[in-house]
């Protein structure tokens, strides 16, 4: 019989504020999130995905070219949007996130950078996330893909996964079988004790993985990181083969 879908968080936290500076001269008058794919942004392609699985809330921490962001959400009507103005100062990936934490009381919620994008399998990203969530054992379930599948991606990878789903970092001057796409369930309690100011969501992993309570699933849809202009250029010729003729939410 087979296992009836689990409800996904309610609440997520979009990641908005980078700088985009590898993405330069595009980002020089345009932020990171507002760069167009298949004639919709980054940062919608992430909402609608969010939308899909039911998600009603969204904090969207905003930086450079913030304004920009902020007007654009102004249409959005599916969803309740939350700006997180970080303006005077950048907090980083688990800064932002720790900034926002109010929004999203003792449950989990839902992160995703707003410079990447992901197309679905047969079974949603993101209900797959839902579905493998444990809040008796994980703190933060990762969403993870191949690293040598990962188009615009050029890095060694981060992790390497047990065959429980457990993590660990990539063993130092290796190459990793995954790489963290940006999408991922977390719970607050995680952000304890973090440090106050900028910091990398990355002092919240390495602490998880000590304790045992980082895990990963596998992608199984494609995967793309729009780091720079190539990863873009990259991401807007996949999408123009697989879908011609029409654009594609």
């Amino acid at each position: 019989m087979a296992l009836q879908p689990k409800t996904p968080p309610k609440n997520a936290m979009v990641l908005g504020a980078g700088l985009g500076l590898r993405m330069r001269p595009i980002t020089d008058k345009t932020p990171k999130p507002m760069i167009k794919v298949a004639g919709r942004t980054l940062l919608d392609h992430a909402l609608d995905r969010l939308v899909a699985v039911g998600v009603q809330k969204a904090v969207v921490n905003t930086h450079h070219l913030g304004d920009q962001i902020i007007d654009h959400l102004k249409f959005r009507r599916d969803l309740e949007i939350v700006i997180s103005d970080e303006a005077d100062l950048l907090l980083e990936t688990g800064g932002g996130v720790k900034k926002a934490l109010a929004n999203f009381g003792d449950e989990p919620f839902y992160v995703a950078n707003a410079d990447i994008l992901w197309l679905n399998s047969n079974t949603d990203a993101l209900q797959r996330l839902a579905d493998l969530w444990d809040a008796d054992k994980m703190d933060a379930l990762l969403l993870l893909h191949s690293t040598v599948e990962a188009y615009g991606y050029r890095g060694r990878g981060d992790f390497v996964v047990d065959p429980l789903g457990k993590l660990a970092r990539r063993p130092e001057r290796e190459i990793s079988p995954y790489v963290y796409t940006g999408v991922e369930i977390l719970h607050p309690r995680a952000m304890k004790n973090t440090p106050e100011g900028p910091f990398s969501l990355n002092v919240v992993f390495d602490r998880l993985i000590e304790q045992e309570r980082l895990y990963g699933i596998v992608h199984d849809g494609e995967w793309f990181d729009i780091g720079n202009p190539a990863g873009l250029n990259q991401a807007e010729v996949f999408m123009n083969q697989k879908f011609p003729g029409r654009r594609r939410r």
